[in-house]
């Protein structure tokens, strides 16, 4: 229309109106064509769902997919095992795509999940087989789809076998699928039921858990074994059974220990140094084990992991936790750990008969600090709660707050109940001895005991008592602190 000049309106030439032998003149761009009401725009018709992800190119992927297998699988090929690079972008990108619940519905539609089985089946790629399992992966993020691709039994198998594979990408992926899928409510039973009839994955567990050194890997083992525990006790029994019987014919024929047990204690033993969040999880499952009869039996005969996992958490709560010059608030971030740890040491010093040797006063020690952090926690928040107040914030902000604070009440009281409990038990077994060399170590002080005198007293007052009884000779005023500090209906007569 610039390059016209002047208006384009005035030099539209007479009124527009059509007659016999005229043609009005118009300089300007022709108007587009009106829409044809009821036709789609073609990149509409290609998009996937809402999102603006192609169809077309989706196809041609998946077709490229296919071909590479079969390129993979053809005699004498130069491209055995690997996968080119433009190729794996792009199915780097479907695996991406795949977070999105259109595109894993549209998958889902094209029977992805065939393609990606028969995939697998026949790679000969570790990376192909990588990504194909994590496209399946991100697929099974969404209920209805999980549900579809849980309902292929062929598929079922196939990754239940690929436990046994020696990738530990491909191992990594296998295993978020699978805890996807089993925490899922609508087919959890489904893949349990699979799981128990697939004998394979307990050892193939086990093995990563007692050789792998890749600690992604080691996690989300751990994530699935403590789920798959948290939710079946009999699988729990089973695999407890299975794997102790398996590791006496191992034994016998020279084979690495594989029981449930030392795998468990082997994978923390890796996660310890960095990986917090790991190590929670494999003590956890280990605090699991403490609930049955069989996992109790497991670690309680003799020269069995007991021991060792006696030794291991013994260093980790008195080395790594809850220390002397932590602030008291650390028990807040400590808990989760603690807990299960304490929970675990109790149920073994309990059917293990643990000899009593100068190893338990570190841990006796340890107790009676997070009994008096927890002590100056609670007191350092009542005086934070008066000074600050909750009624700055708004309603729902303090709802928010008490909410949280509910909860953590609950885990601090757990770890609480725990330790008072265990430290219990410890010291109506300690003798005059052994109480004297706990007062010269600097673990039996008036600082130390005074503030677990009321959490142990409410259900072990007679724990107190016995202490009492014990230090007399070592340290008498100690012993009469002690009595004092008893209500006076716990006062021995």
């Amino acid at each position: 229309m610039d390059g016209h000049g002047g208006n384009g309106a005035d030099e539209l030439v007479g009124d527009g109106s059509s007659s016999p032998g005229y043609s009005p003149v118009v300089h300007r761009n022709p108007s587009p064509p009106p829409d044809r009401e009821g036709e789609p725009d073609p990149e509409d018709v290609d998009a996937i769902g809402e999102t603006v992800y192609s169809k077309h190119w989706l196809f041609s992927t998946l077709t490229r997919l296919i071909q590479i297998v079969s390129e993979q699988n053809d005699e004498g090929s130069d491209a055995q095992g690997q996968l080119p690079e433009e190729d794996e972008d792009d199915l780097c990108r479907i695996w991406d795509m795949a977070m999105d619940k259109d595109v894993a519905g549209f998958l889902q539609e094209f029977k992805a999940a065939d393609i990606l089985l028969g995939v697998i089946a026949k790679s000969q790629s570790p990376r192909l087989t990588e990504i194909s399992v994590g496209i399946l992966g991100n697929i099974a993020c969404f209920p209805d789809t999980c549900l579809t691709l849980s309902q292929n039994n062929d598929l079922g198998v196939v990754l239940l076998l690929l436990l046994g594979d020696s990738d530990p990408p491909t191992l990594l992926e296998t295993c978020r699928l699978l805890l996807t899928c089993v925490s899922h409510r609508d087919v959890s039973s489904l893949w349990l039921a699979r799981i128990r009839q697939q004998a394979s994955v307990s050892s193939s567990l086990c093995f990563i858990m007692c050789s792998s050194t890749n600690m992604d890997l080691l996690v989300k083992v751990g994530e699935l074994v403590d789920k798959l525990f948290d939710m079946d006790e009999e699988l729990m029994k089973t695999w407890v059974v299975d794997s102790c019987q398996d590791d006496d014919a191992g034994e016998e024929g020279g084979g690495r220990r594989l029981d449930l047990p030392s795998s468990l204690l082997e994978a923390a033993k890796q996660l310890r140094p960095e990986s917090p969040e790991g190590l929670e999880v494999y003590l956890h499952t280990m605090q699991l084990l403490t609930t049955i009869d069989e996992g109790i039996q497991a670690l309680a005969v003799p020269d069995g992991p007991g021991g060792a996992v006696w030794t291991f958490l013994c260093e980790v709560v008195c080395g790594d936790l809850c220390q002397p010059g932590d602030p008291s608030l650390v028990l807040g971030e400590q808990k989760a750990l603690l807990v299960p740890a304490l929970a675990v040491l109790s149920a073994l010093y309990a059917c293990r008969n643990q000899e009593r040797s100068k190893a338990l006063f570190p841990l006796v020690g340890s107790m009676l600090r997070i009994l008096r952090y927890h002590r100056e926690h609670q007191h350092s928040k009542e005086e934070n709660r008066e000074s600050a107040g909750l009624g700055e914030r708004t309603g729902e902000e303090r709802d928010g707050q008490e909410v949280e604070e509910e909860k953590v009440h609950e885990q601090l009281q757990s770890l609480i109940q725990t330790t008072a409990e265990f430290l219990s038990d410890i010291i109506t077994d300690l003798n005059k001895d052994e109480v004297s060399e706990l007062v010269k170590s600097g673990y039996l002080t008036e600082k130390t005991c005074l503030p677990a005198v009321p959490s142990i007293v409410p259900g072990f007052s007679s724990a107190v008592q016995h202490l009492a009884t014990m230090l007399s000779d070592a340290d008498p005023l100690l012993a009469d602190t002690l009595r004092r500090a008893l209500p006076v209906s716990e006062h021995p007569r």
